[in-house]
């Protein structure tokens, strides 16, 4: 079956007596453009997005019909999850991950980043307490870090910026 956009999501679109298909998928592939995927009763699944960056989120629907939802479903997978316990310190880490060029995401006060045995470590030697977690990741920090930027709303890196220098300052 080809699918080559979303249908919306089972929150908007709803049940309405059909059978739900979930199409498990790895946080990283949400954003895949062309993916060969089994549903969990199944189905061949090519999906194929080449105008635009799907952006597939949990519970997302990609196929419906009278009988049945075909729905994303985003596995876990092993995470590291800190809970900053200042401003100072979300900072601090998520400079210190972002560093490395890696994703971010945010959950239940908590920043939640794919496992890295070398990461793991680090962050235990510059005192945060990182946690391993199994864990959906499903809500990625999507930011452009532009400092230097003088638009009136400003990125997330610098209003947490603005918020520590003024505080420490």
């Amino acid at each position: 079956m080809l699918i080559q956009k979303k249908e919306g999501n089972i929150n908007s679109i709803g049940l309405k007596n059909r059978s739900i298909d979930y199409l498990p998928i790895e946080w990283y592939e949400t954003n895949k453009r062309i993916l060969h995927k089994h549903t969990q009763s199944g189905k061949e699944i090519t999906l194929k997005f080449l105008k635009e960056n799907p952006n597939l989120m949990q519970d997302d629907v990609v196929y419906e019909d009278g009988h049945c939802l075909i729905v994303i479903d985003i596995l876990p997978c092993d995470v590291i999850a800190v809970q900053p316990v200042s401003l100072y310190q979300m900072a601090c880490l998520c400079y210190e991950i972002g560093n490395k060029h890696l994703p971010l995401f945010f959950e239940d006060e908590a920043i939640l980043v794919p496992y890295e045995a070398p990461l793991f470590r680090m962050l235990q030697a510059a005192g945060f307490e990182p946690v391993q977690e199994k864990r959906k990741l499903l809500h990625p920090l999507k930011t452009s870090v532009a400092p230097h930027s003088h638009s009136s709303g400003g990125t997330l890196f610098s209003k947490i910026l603005q918020l520590t220098t003024s505080s420490n300052g």
